[in-house]
């Protein structure tokens, strides 16, 4: 079957819009399941100490989730990976209901693990976006699903209290009933994408790929960069580990100097805003200036962050800027990053390659919130921002190792290689 450029393009939009609303989905689901994950740990285990473990097999399921979700969505397509990521989450809410009902604590810690693979969905979805996407707006089509994560970030705390009283109404345990919520998304989750995923942008691409293969418009995107693909998982890796150890540290900070809910709900929130919010600036950004570009731009936000709240660590409106340039920097550094794996590796390794960076990226994660607790406890919050720095230095490092080996190739200085026109 012969399928036009208008028609890949036409297709790729509505890819794009299925995907986003996918992710509003899948933002309800997650932030109602997370948002009391942690009173839930308190609750059944009898201490706060282990509040933090919900959490924790959330993240620890996402990772072990990662790679199966992507070679799936090698073999049979984005369609049916994203589909059965929200099935197993599906699987993991009845888990964490049954155990709240029996007090089980070790089978609510194995229902979080499950519903890790409904996040592993989610970051599989920005993959999907760029399957069929063509160079030059990559980023972007990537930064739309991205942002459409803030609507369901919002909406689903939110729906806390209008679910517990559905939840009473309904005979379900104490703080389950914005579950409901959850179940209700993730079955429409489900549907959206096994009927409305269609044509499959992973296998459409595959079909065209390998009847481009012959053309000489093909041989760009077939060449393989594994140099360049290794230093965009460290980016995106490193961005989020120094994200979430800062991030997941700063409530107990601002409540440890007397800061209300009040304030640490506001600052929390506009961390999420610029982690979504400003996505697709940075994916057009990452389109017209090159995706190291957008990387290097990215740690410019994270290290403004990180002195402003080295700095700036005894006052909350200092420690609410820092985490919202720690959004903005996360949110820069993870839609090029994301970009520069995919064109940088070749259709037949790209799923494999993109597993392996959501499941480096979700146990940086775990190791930064692990890591972070035990710095803030010995040298302070603003001791926590300088070793957060050399993972920023790392990356910056890296990127003139790239840029070097680039100039050695090209005997072109300092040229972005995934710029437009850059060296392939």
């Amino acid at each position: 079957m012969s399928v036009e450029f208008h028609d890949v393009t036409r297709i790729q939009a509505r890819t794009v819009w299925v995907l986003s609303f996918g992710q509003v989905l899948g933002g309800i689901a997650f932030g109602a399941t997370v948002s009391l994950g942690a009173v839930l740990a308190a609750t059944i285990s009898g201490d706060d100490a282990f509040s933090g473990l919900a959490t924790a097999a959330l993240t620890l399921g996402t990772a072990a989730v990662a790679v199966p979700l992507a070679a799936l969505a090698r073999r049979r397509g984005r369609r049916i990976s994203l589909a059965s990521g929200m099935v197993v989450a599906l699987v993991g809410v009845g888990v964490v209901i049954l155990a709240a009902a029996l007090s089980a604590f070790a089978l609510l810690l194995a229902g979080f693990a499950l519903i890790g693979a409904g996040q592993a969905a989610n970051l599989q979805s920005r993959f999907a976006a760029v399957d069929l996407a063509a160079q030059k707006t990559r980023g972007r089509d990537l930064s739309i699903v991205v942002w459409a994560t803030t609507i369901g970030a919002v909406l689903g705390p939110n729906l806390v209290g209008p679910g517990e009283a559905i939840g009473g109404a309904l005979g379900m345990p104490a703080l389950t009933g914005p579950y409901v919520f959850t179940i209700v998304a993730q079955l429409a989750a489900i549907a959206l994408y096994l009927f409305a995923l269609r044509p499959d942008p992973l296998l459409l691409a595959d079909r065209l790929a390998r009847a481009a293969a012959g053309t000489a418009g093909a041989i760009a995107d077939r060449i393989d960069r594994p140099w360049l693909a290794r230093y965009a998982i460290l980016a995106v890796a490193a961005s989020h580990g120094v994200m979430v150890a800062v991030m997941a540290m700063t409530p107990v900070h601002l409540l440890h100097h007397g800061a209300t809910l009040t304030i640490v709900g506001l600052t929390i929130s506009l961390h999420i805003a610029g982690m979504y919010a400003l996505s697709p600036v940075f994916g057009i950004l990452a389109d017209r200036l090159g995706r190291l570009a957008t990387i290097l731009l990215g740690q410019a936000l994270l290290l403004a962050s990180l002195v402003t709240a080295w700095l700036g660590a005894e006052d909350t409106t200092a420690v609410t800027v820092a985490l919202i340039l720690l959004g903005l920097g996360w949110s820069a550094s993870t839609v090029a990053g994301s970009a520069l794996l995919t064109e940088a590796t070749t259709e037949q390794l790209r799923t494999r390659r993109q597993g392996r960076s959501d499941l480096t990226m979700s146990l940086v994660g775990a190791f930064g919130a692990v890591v972070a607790g035990l710095i803030l406890g010995g040298i302070g919050y603003s001791g926590l921002a300088l070793v957060a720095m050399s993972a920023v230095v790392l990356v910056v490092a890296c990127s003139v190792l790239v840029l070097r080996r680039t100039r050695e190739r090209t005997g072109v200085a300092l040229k972005d290689p995934s710029a437009p026109g850059g060296a392939a």
